[in-house]
């Protein structure tokens, strides 16, 4: 099968000479259009730019289930500092260094075109052995993935789907979150600072990470340790907020917040003297998983602070963050989880953004039911946005068993069945595409979505040889 590796490889290379960035798919679906078309293929493209192709089974397989090969066109564009490259124009720059190939000062796109040369190299190889085939090439997968959203399910017929969008050669992918993102807006009016010391605060030092995938480590979220020393000193000095800013994305976890409070100053001494017990306070909770974190005050001069001070802090300390629920099917697995992920002070408004993840559709809904009905008492504003669904795990999967057995046979050694905390395009085609059996794996490629992005060729290699001997079992199902 050596000859059929190097047109794999001779695929992608090809399809990277395509402008292809998110919301900038036309070029490259049309350009598969006409493949499939110059293969005599029947060929689809919606609205979205999303290609359907389908290819009949070949002698012997027609009455094998039909399989959904299933990957996305659109690639992250991103650039070194120093590198001139305009992502709408031109074609990719690619360096072989032994066993990876990569792109000079920019993102490479294996994420996800290894997935789409492989459908070319099955689609254009009639000596392989496999049932019916259609091929599912979707856009916009990157920037909320607009292209699955708007796919027309009534044009596939395959109850086995496989997804190539995965970046570990050698794991399975069998469940994914879906989410939904809650705006809260605290509305206050100004009121003057009379007979008060006032004193920025500033958190930070955090490990911080991923919402989704690094939530299970339990680090401290800087926007939540505002709002616990917030608490603290409302308790003990009668603390009015005049600002707080923490965080720039929903689903990172916040790595640094500063606040400014306002403190009557009968307390300003007994306030600066007793700080450090509580920073230390704060550092002893997280002092395994944020070992760097610091807290700091400074004296400032402000005139104003703001009217609803005690509905803040009963909010950012009331509000869910972090692990809720974990999965009792898999081990370790985070089912449903919060981050509060930015918190920010506009003219009139303290504005929270919140990131909510679930692999089940109840624990999505019920989790983003109690902010809204939290908004409710404390009469603010709640409007939730960005919901998608999840991929949820299913105890018996006919195509897990077989991929794991082949994959065994293969190469002696059992795969990683895994799930992750985070959305993939799995969520959307299980819901539109209902009672399908999905696997995700795909080939190792390291430092995806930056300009260090590389794709192992000896695995790129493997995974197709895998997916080929998969086709040809799948008789079995």
């Amino acid at each position: 099968m050596e000859e059929l590796f190097m047109t794999v490889l001779d695929y992608f290379k090809e399809i990277c000479n395509i402008p292809r960035g998110s919301g900038n798919e036309k070029a490259i679906s049309d350009y598969m259009v006409k493949f499939a078309e110059g293969l005599g293929l029947a060929v689809k493209q919606d609205k979205a730019n999303n290609v359907y192709i389908f290819k009949p089974a070949t002698k012997g397989y027609e009455n094998c289930p039909t399989v959904i090969l299933q990957g996305h066109l659109d690639m992250v564009c991103e650039k070194d500092q120093n590198t001139k490259f305009d992502f709408q124009t031109q074609g990719l720059d690619l360096i072989v260094e032994g066993d990876w190939i990569k792109a000079k000062g920019t993102t490479l796109g294996a994420d996800n075109g290894i997935a789409i040369a492989y459908q070319m190299a099955i689609l254009a190889d009639n000596s392989l052995k496999h049932g019916p085939i259609e091929c599912l090439m979707t856009t916009e997968e990157e920037t909320g993935m607009g292209g699955v959203a708007n796919l027309h399910p009534e044009y596939l017929k395959g109850k086995i789907l496989l997804n190539m969008d995965t970046d570990i050669e050698g794991e399975f992918l069998v469940s994914c979150a879906g989410g939904i993102r809650a705006s809260i807006t605290v509305p206050f009016e100004y009121k003057p600072i009379e007979n008060s010391a006032v004193y920025e605060i500033h958190i930070k030092g955090l490990t911080g990470g991923h919402s989704g995938a690094e939530i299970h480590h339990e680090r401290a979220n800087a926007n939540v340790l505002a709002g616990y020393m917030l608490a603290v000193f409302d308790r003990k000095y009668d603390v009015n907020l005049i600002s707080i800013n923490g965080g720039n994305k929903d689903n990172v976890i916040t790595r640094e917040c500063t606040f400014e409070i306002a403190i009557p100053l009968h307390f300003s001494s007994t306030f600066e003297m007793n700080f450090k017990s509580v920073a230390d306070a704060c550092k002893g909770m997280y002092k395994t998983q944020d070992p760097n974190m610091e807290i700091n005050y400074k004296k400032i001069e402000k005139d104003k602070m703001i009217s609803t001070t005690e509905t803040f802090i009963n909010l950012i300390r009331l509000l869910p963050n972090g692990i809720q629920r974990m999965n009792h099917e898999m081990e370790g697995l985070v089912e449903t989880s919060s981050n509060v992920g930015v918190v920010k002070t506009t003219e009139n408004n303290i504005e929270i953004s919140i990131s909510m993840r679930s692999s089940t559709y109840y624990g999505k809904i019920e989790l983003a039911s109690r902010i809204q009905r939290l908004a409710n008492v404390l009469g603010v504003f709640c409007k939730l946005s960005s919901d998608y669904p999840g991929w949820e795990y299913q105890s018996n999967s006919r195509i897990r068993e077989m991929a794991v057995k082949v994959y065994k046979e293969m190469y002696h050694k059992e795969p990683e069945i895994k799930a992750i905390h985070a959305g993939l395009e799995c969520g959307f085609l299980a819901q539109k595409l209902p009672n399908t059996d999905i696997i995700a794996f795909g080939p190792t490629v390291k430092d995806i979505h930056s300009p260090n992005e590389r794709a192992s060729i000896s695995s790129m290699n493997r995974v197709y040889e895998y997916v080929v001997k998969l086709l040809e079992e799948i008789k079995n199902y």
